[in-house]
């Protein structure tokens, strides 16, 4: 009996011992360590200061795009005021609100036919730009007030910035002049905005505003009129003075008119009409949209070293596009330190606090990836922690000498991007003494690239069909959800039948999907790509190529199948041609506009569409 009862005891101790050891190494089971890069190391010891909330996508695009630019410079140059535009606003209305306008500026603001007909024309053609560059006045038009003001000029000229550049600092004329007031070369020179390879203050909106203020100041000393000054700023005084004389010694804007050259005939009173619509939007139904950082949630500091927008996007969490657009005058996404001089960096407060409360951390960063940048391969992977952890497993790195051929928009600075190099180790190893690069040269670019690791990669990917694989790839992972538009960011170098090629597209379609009135795109605008790429999810690297080319198959399939449909839609409220495609897998915009006879694409609520005839 003792036996018995001491054997389960026994058995009793041993159980507990075991399931006791099983417990223990569930407990210590170890998870593979995730090493942090050097980047996030440093980022993970910064001080977090929450304030501002980041700048609206959208209104980031806007500040990119020329596409507004565009149009309005070619509506200026070609609109004809001599033609009657049909357009609901009485005369005797709008003769009430000139009038009203002209009593509280010191323009000279008087109806005329000339002037109604521009202005119709832009209510008819022109009200989404203008609630778009409405957004985007909440940014700079307190800059312009402020120098205004101080100069003792107009605060309503601050609207010629939109007849000049449709408020985008990168804005270039086919002329070369530039920015926010378009300042030629010759002009930014003479009024001491500082020109050079790094550097173009003549997109600088603080500094060419300046410069604007101050030459108006000294053509007013000349005229002393403001609508002739005006003239002036668009065709130079010369020609205002040749028109005074040819007019017989008239001095108001209306009376030399026909003297004028014809474009500066349709810029004062295009700058009226924008005038008058800024004043009177809410009455011709024009809802401004809102930009959700204004100047005033900006500040600048000092920067103490070269630094790139890439290095300072990273190390802040924010987009490169956000630094671009607060720093138009930095050519090539570099803040440049010379010695002896200032180079100032615009951010939101939030980001400004976080850089200053993390000073020296960002500066060692910097040095510590230049240096990696620099020194040699051998060298580089004894000092970079994630080069020293690889050295341990005997891989080793080689210094491959690359060829890249310049291509065009391309600058040193996105070539030094694009291979994660220095602007100088470009220039010395092609022997280059300034930072301009002839279009078609051959650049030898010397990078660190692990061939094995590369060799590896490239056997594990699935043969996938080259387009669907082109066009997944540009998919932001955000909008990786069936039935969403896909986008495409333009990249330096792009244009227009490149872009369409790969998505197996036409420039026409391309062109009518976002539209596009011209060629021209910016770098930074997001294209909207009308053919959909089906979603290929993450599967073992066996099945993947099936998966892909099955689910294009099927695609295919019910693409085909939706045009074999029949049936009438009625357009809704904030229906475009776009969204309505959308609802009809395979149909284009083409098909919509070929089957209702529609040539300018204007749709309106309660209209009825044929859907494939």
């Amino acid at each position: 009996m003792i036996i018995k009862k001491l054997s389960i005891l026994a058995t009793a101790l041993f159980s507990a011992t075991m399931f006791a050891q099983e417990s223990a190494s569930a407990k210590l089971e170890i998870k593979p360590e995730v090493k942090l890069s050097y980047l996030d190391s440093v980022k993970s010891t910064f001080k977090k200061n929450e304030m501002a909330a980041k700048a609206d996508s959208l209104w980031m695009k806007e500040l990119t795009s020329l596409d507004i630019y565009d149009d309005l410079s070619k509506d200026i140059q070609t609109i004809n005021s001599d033609v009657t535009v049909d357009q609901e606003l009485p005369t005797e209305l709008l003769k009430q609100r000139l009038q009203a306008m002209n009593e509280k500026s010191p323009f000279n603001i008087e109806y005329n036919q000339g002037l109604e007909n521009i202005i119709k024309s832009f209510l008819k053609n022109r009200k989404k730009s203008f609630s778009r560059l409405m957004a985007l006045s909440e940014y700079y038009f307190p800059i312009f007030e402020e120098s205004f003001s101080r100069h003792n000029i107009p605060l309503e000229i601050k609207y010629l910035a939109v007849v000049e550049s449709a408020l985008n600092p990168k804005a270039v004329s086919k002329m070369g002049a530039t920015g926010l007031w378009q300042f030629m070369y010759g002009t930014g020179k003479q009024y001491a905005l500082k020109i050079d390879s790094y550097i173009d203050e003549r997109s600088d909106p603080m500094k060419a505003t300046a410069a604007a203020s101050e030459y108006m100041t000294k053509m007013f000393e000349v005229f002393g009129d403001w609508e002739l000054v005006l003239a002036s700023y668009n065709s130079g005084p010369g020609n205002v003075t040749k028109a005074i004389r040819r007019s017989g010694g008239q001095t108001k804007y209306w009376d030399i008119r026909s003297f004028l050259p014809k474009e500066t005939q349709g810029y004062v009173p295009a700058f009226l009409a924008t005038m008058y619509l800024f004043e009177y939007h809410k009455e011709h139904g024009i809802n401004p949209e809102r930009a959700v950082v204004k100047h005033f949630e900006t500040d600048t500091l000092n920067i103490k070293r070269e630094m790139t927008f890439k290095q300072i996007a990273d190390l802040l969490d924010m987009p490169q596009s956000q630094i671009q657009l607060l720093n138009p005058s930095y050519k090539l996404n570099v803040v440049p330190y010379y010695q002896g001089e200032q180079h100032f960096l615009r951010l939101p407060k939030d980001k400004i606090a976080t850089f200053v409360s993390n000073e020296d951390k960002i500066y060692n960063y910097v040095a510590y990836q230049s240096a990696i940048r620099t020194i040699p391969a051998k060298l580089a992977m004894k000092i970079a922690p994630k080069m020293r952890a690889q050295a341990q497993v005997d891989k080793t790195i080689n210094t491959n000498l690359e060829l890249y051929k310049v291509q065009k928009g391309d600058n040193l600075g996105a070539i030094a991007e694009k291979y994660n190099v220095n602007i100088s180790d470009i220039k010395k190893w092609n022997n280059l003494k300034s930072n301009a690069v002839a279009l078609g040269r051959t650049l030898k670019i010397k990078s660190d690239v692990d061939p094995a690791k590369i060799s590896k990669e490239t056997k594990s990917i699935p043969a996938i069909e080259k387009k669907s694989e082109e066009a997944i790839a540009n998919v932001d992972d955000k909008d990786k959800n069936a039935g969403q538009p896909q986008e495409y960011v333009v990249a330096a170098g792009d244009n227009l039948g490149n872009i369409a090629k790969k998505f197996g597209m036409t420039i026409a379609e391309l062109k009518e999907l976002n539209n596009l009135t011209s060629n021209n795109i910016g770098l930074g605008k997001t294209l909207v790509i009308s053919k959909d790429v089906p979603v290929i999810e993450e599967t073992s690297t066996a099945n993947t190529a099936i998966a892909s080319n099955a689910s294009i198959d099927s695609f295919r399939k019910s693409a085909t199948s939706a045009k074999n449909i029949s049936e009438d839609y009625y357009v809704k409220k904030g229906d475009s041609l776009y969204s309505i495609s959308k609802k009809y897998p395979g149909v284009t915009i083409s098909d919509i506009k070929k089957w209702n006879g529609i040539k300018d694409g204007d749709i309106k609520p309660g209209m009825k569409l044929k859907i494939n005839g």
